[in-house]
């Protein structure tokens, strides 16, 4: 029998994971949204079965809840939720990136029909919104659960086969040690991207080509400071007491830095850097983490049509698939970069292999 989902709040994740469930065909699934057309697009895309203006009555039909909403908002439909009389037990999850607030709120409900079970789902995308939404958004990324209090094994349990259509790896952790880990290697991150474009900002008023000279590492590293700022300051609010922890190891961390500059300490401070890039290489591996593992190679090509093409097609012609592709130094009429990244260390090698034998020009990244 198919289980009836409700999903309240149709963005990119809440509408990426209607869309993995509708294509399971195991669940009939109810959108709300406050806007009418991310409604009708869900709808005339069969990404929903059924659209609700109203919030309490598409609950009263659920199996399941999911709350697709910002931390704030998600807080506020649980204690909406406390107020329903339900006539049969419904299990509600979130897809929040802190889960402290959103447990401890849900630890304090006294509706007996609810079963909570804060959700994360660590995937997502530089576009925003339904029509962004794509179904196979979380498969191989971890999705977290954590469990309220007084939730039962069986309602995990069920939670847990509904979300194997993600193909998701999915783990238990504590909110408390959630919150810890994601404010690390997530929302951190986020803080000092914004503040080194505010650095680079300031230092443009002095020299007025440091947004033209803002390029390749520079890029890289700030490009989630692009990232929807009412969206993150709601995240960096509820996990602020984290956040402030972490601005102190930061400011630590710098001071030892500084103090390494200051005293031409060069084989402490080669030490640093080759802990630091050891450490970051090793999340790579499989047995590690949730960064993929990915080889790459770096390949000359001319400035002009179809040079990329011809690189990406005769890799394709061997059965070899870019996992990700990315141009550098490239300018009008010049030879420019191509760093190529493959899965394995097998099809780097192959990969230099049949490129070498055409008559480019290439560099492994070992």
């Amino acid at each position: 029998m198919k289980k009836t989902v409700v999903i309240i709040g149709l963005g990119l994740i809440g509408g990426s994971l209607a869309k993995s469930l509708h294509e399971s065909k195991d669940c009939y699934i109810i959108g709300c949204d406050m806007n009418q057309k991310t409604l009708e697009f869900a709808l005339m895309n069969e990404i929903i079965d059924e659209s609700s203006p109203n919030v309490a009555e598409a609950a009263q039909k659920a199996d399941i809840i999911i709350l697709g909403t910002p931390i704030t908002e998600t807080i506020e439909y649980l204690n909406q939720l406390e107020k329903i009389s339900f006539e049969q037990d419904v299990i509600v999850t979130d897809v929040s990136s802190v889960k402290k607030p959103v447990v401890d709120t849900a630890n304090t409900l006294t509706n007996q029909h609810i079963q909570f079970i804060g959700g994360h789902p660590m995937a997502g995308s530089h576009k925003r919104g339904i029509t962004a939404a794509k179904g196979h958004l979380f498969e191989n990324a971890i999705y977290v659960l954590s469990p309220a209090s007084n939730c039962s094994i069986s309602a995990i349990d069920t939670l847990e086969k509904l979300l194997q259509s993600t193909k998701s790896h999915i783990i238990q952790l504590k909110a408390e040690a959630h919150d810890e880990m994601t404010g690390v290697i997530s929302h951190f991150p986020h803080l000092i991207a914004s503040a080194l474009v505010q650095q680079a900002k300031k230092w443009g008023d002095t020299h007025e080509y440091i947004p033209k000279l803002a390029a390749g590492g520079f890029r890289d590293v700030t490009r989630i400071a692009s990232s929807n700022p009412e969206l993150w300051q709601d995240i960096f609010y509820h996990n602020k007491s984290k956040m402030v922890r972490l601005i102190e190891d930061w400011t630590n961390e710098m001071t030892s830095l500084k103090e390494l500059l200051q005293n031409d300490s060069k084989a402490d401070l080669i030490a640093y850097l080759k802990q630091a890039k050891d450490y970051r290489d090793g999340l790579g591996s499989k047995e590690k983490g949730a960064i993929p593992a990915f080889y790459d190679l770096y390949v000359d090509i001319r400035d002009q049509t179809g040079a990329i093409a011809s690189v990406a097609n005769l890799l394709a012609e061997e059965e070899i698939s870019i996992t990700n592709i990315r141009i550098l130094e490239i300018r009008e009429g010049m030879t420019g970069v191509l760093r190529l990244s493959v899965s394995t260390k097998d099809e780097q090698l192959k990969s230099y292999q049949i490129l070498q034998r055409h008559g480019y020009e290439l560099m492994l990244e070992e």
